[in-house]
């Protein structure tokens, strides 16, 4: 059997082209399975103790569940599945933690709502401490602050509800495999300054019709 090729350094400083063309061909191969590993981590969510009455897991697929029965595009359901992956790694800054995850290969809206769904999700409980519920309008003027707040009413409060009937986590592998095998970084992904609805109603009729007709 072949031993696999290895780096010849020991210290970067001392590597080659064919050392560094190597290392290449290797994180090429192994982020094509980003996508399979965010499924992963999204089971290991439910690892850290949690008071709510679903999972944390359970949570992401509701999340991504409404999205996908509202019709959302792709770039919107990956989103929502995969907006809380930094809740046990980063659980001061979870928001800021899967926005970078996700900027790669998500559309700028997206990965913007995602980057502060945290402060907007304020808004459903700050005031119960005596916080500012309201502190998500210091980003009033953005372009992304309607589809924020969109994105927390319809999908990410919504989500903790022990009766919802999620779709399974395999429903979405063929979605995030899709979304996590573009080119990373590519203007035709990234689309700065565009915005796309949340709710496309066509599409959710159309999905709700097939859900029933396979029920």
């Amino acid at each position: 059997m072949t031993a696999e090729r290895r780096v010849k350094f020991s210290r970067m400083a001392d590597g080659d082209q064919d050392d560094f063309a190597l290392l290449d061909q290797h994180e090429r191969a192994s982020a094509k399975a980003v996508g399979q590993r965010l499924l992963a981590t999204l089971e290991m969510l439910d690892d850290a103790p949690s008071a709510y009455r679903v999972s944390r897991s359970e949570h992401s697929l509701q999340c991504a569940t409404r999205a996908w029965f509202d019709g959302a595009d792709s770039d919107w359901i990956a989103a929502a599945l995969l907006h809380d992956i930094g809740d046990i790694l980063a659980p001061y800054n979870h928001d800021e933690y899967a926005a970078a995850v996700l900027r790669p290969y998500l559309r700028e809206q997206c990965t913007w709502v995602v980057r502060h769904h945290g402060i907007f999700q304020r808004y459903y409980y700050a005031h119960q401490f005596g916080g500012d519920r309201e502190a998500r309008r210091k980003y009033r003027d953005n372009d992304y602050f309607d589809d924020a707040v969109a994105f927390c009413e319809r999908w990410d409060q919504a989500s903790f509800d022990p009766s919802f009937v999620s779709l399974p986590m395999d429903h979405f592998r063929p979605l995030v495999d899709e979304v996590f095998s573009r080119e990373p970084y590519a203007a035709c992904n990234i689309l700065p300054a565009v915005r796309l609805p949340l709710v496309d109603a066509r599409k959710a009729a159309s999905r709700r019709n097939d859900a029933v007709s396979a029920a």
